[in-house]
């Protein structure tokens, strides 16, 4: 079923009875040509785009529990393509254009809302930064804008312009950049997997990677053995435990990320503010809730819930640069498994096992990711080459030196 305002009218007026199942419940077939573990936002895109752009069809999608029941509905929801660094700027670009046709594409509102996302900076050498990067982020292809503090007020005159301790020197703006709503992204990823024949297999957790002579043949589930030619990860958090069925000790640590969301509020936030003095980025959902976070847990955890000192740290930033903010009241906070790469920038390589793919380590940055990592995660596992959008997101950079430290948001052992 396609949907359409003519659909949304008929099915009002008809009881809402003919709407269709969004995807399929198949039962695992014994063998299939690729599969793809994990069922969230990135697994799903990747199924999707394999199934869109290379025309494969016997694919399944392994899920331990339900779709888009991980990270892909436990974030903030931010998307955005101000990174500068080469590697990521150009992978970052291309998922940003990605996002402002996929509702088209998918035929399912994924709720994109291009409201812009303003980076604040406190002082001139963090200003001057800004202004790099700026100029990085044109020569891109992208839209940025660099603000004064009278511009940044005008944009965003609810921030605490009289804090003498963090005071605003100005902001760096992209227009394009906004939200989405993160569950509608897995479910549209899905739905348009589904409709290409694409196998959605839910409560299959993965317990085995069968390796044959070096090769991948299939993998052990809850629900049976399945045979696969080629077998792709992608499970976030959980990339360490799965990569160790094949043997993989995989440069990465999973910490928990924490988000908050507050009561609903009339309309205060225009788009997407972070603070330049501490880790806080604060936008407002379309059902007036205030969503924000900060920085992970700083400690090795698969537990999804967080701690009291990161949850005050969060509240202490958002106070500083906003203060109305304490007059919302928060309703709930949640966890997400985080995959830190030392450098801050992810993975989407081969491994050293024959036809098994790994795709993680996308620290801060997974969801605004979606439909690039989905998009190149598949050319490289359809062709057996890296897409031109991610040759440099590899995995023996580590070994060789060729590090993409964005801004040292990655996981620092050596500070615990």
């Amino acid at each position: 079923m396609r949907y359409s305002a003519f659909q949304i009218l008929k099915q009002g007026l008809t009881g809402n009875k003919g709407w269709q199942p969004v995807w399929r419940n198949p039962e695992p077939k014994a063998a299939y040509d690729v599969i793809i573990i994990g069922g969230g936002g990135h697994g799903l895109a990747t199924a999707y785009y394999l199934a869109k752009n290379h025309g494969l069809s016997n694919i399944a999608v392994v899920e331990r529990g339900y779709l888009g029941g991980g990270n892909v509905g436990r974030n903030t929801t931010i998307v955005r393509a101000n990174y500068h660094l080469n590697g990521n700027s150009e992978f970052y670009s291309h998922s940003l254009k990605l996002w402002e046709g996929l509702e088209q594409e998918l035929n399912y509102n994924a709720m994109m809302s291009q409201r812009g996302v303003i980076n604040l900076c406190h002082s001139d050498g963090q200003y001057d930064f800004f202004a790099r990067r700026a100029n990085l982020i044109r020569a891109q292809g992208d839209d940025a804008e660099l603000l004064d503090r009278a511009g940044v007020q005008k944009h965003a005159p609810f921030l605490n312009f009289q804090n003498e301790r963090f005071p605003i020197r100005g902001g760096l703006l992209q227009k394009r950049g906004g939200t989405a709503r993160h569950d509608a992204v897995a479910w549209g990823f899905a739905r348009g997997a589904d409709m290409r024949g694409v196998d959605l297999i839910q409560n299959c957790e993965v317990t085995g990677i069968d390796i044959e002579a070096g090769r991948v043949v299939g993998v052990q589930t809850t629900r049976g053995a399945i045979k696969a030619k080629k077998v792709g990860m992608a499970v976030a958090g959980r990339s360490s435990q799965v990569g160790q069925m094949a043997g993989l000790r995989l440069p990465i640590e999973s910490h928990v990320l924490q988000a908050f969301v507050t009561e609903g509020l009339k309309p205060i936030i225009p788009g997407v503010v972070t603070f330049g003095m501490g880790h806080f980025y604060i936008s407002q959902s379309d059902k007036g809730g205030l969503v924000f976070g900060g920085d992970i847990d700083m400690y090795n955890s698969y537990a999804a819930r967080g701690n009291m000192p990161i949850m005050e740290h969060v509240m202490e930033a958002g106070m500083a640069m906003m203060p109305a903010i304490g007059k919302a009241r928060v309703l709930r906070g949640w966890g997400g498994i985080v995959d830190m790469t030392m450098d801050g920038s992810p993975i989407i390589d081969k491994t050293p096992v024959d036809g098994l793919f790994f795709n993680g380590g996308w620290n801060y940055g997974g969801f605004k990711a979606t439909p690039a990592s989905g998009w190149c995660y598949a050319h490289l596992i359809a062709t057996g080459n890296h897409s031109e959008y991610a040759t440099k997101l590899l995995m023996n950079r580590f070994e060789t030196g060729h590090v993409l430290d964005e801004e040292g948001t990655g996981a620092h052992p050596n500070k615990h």
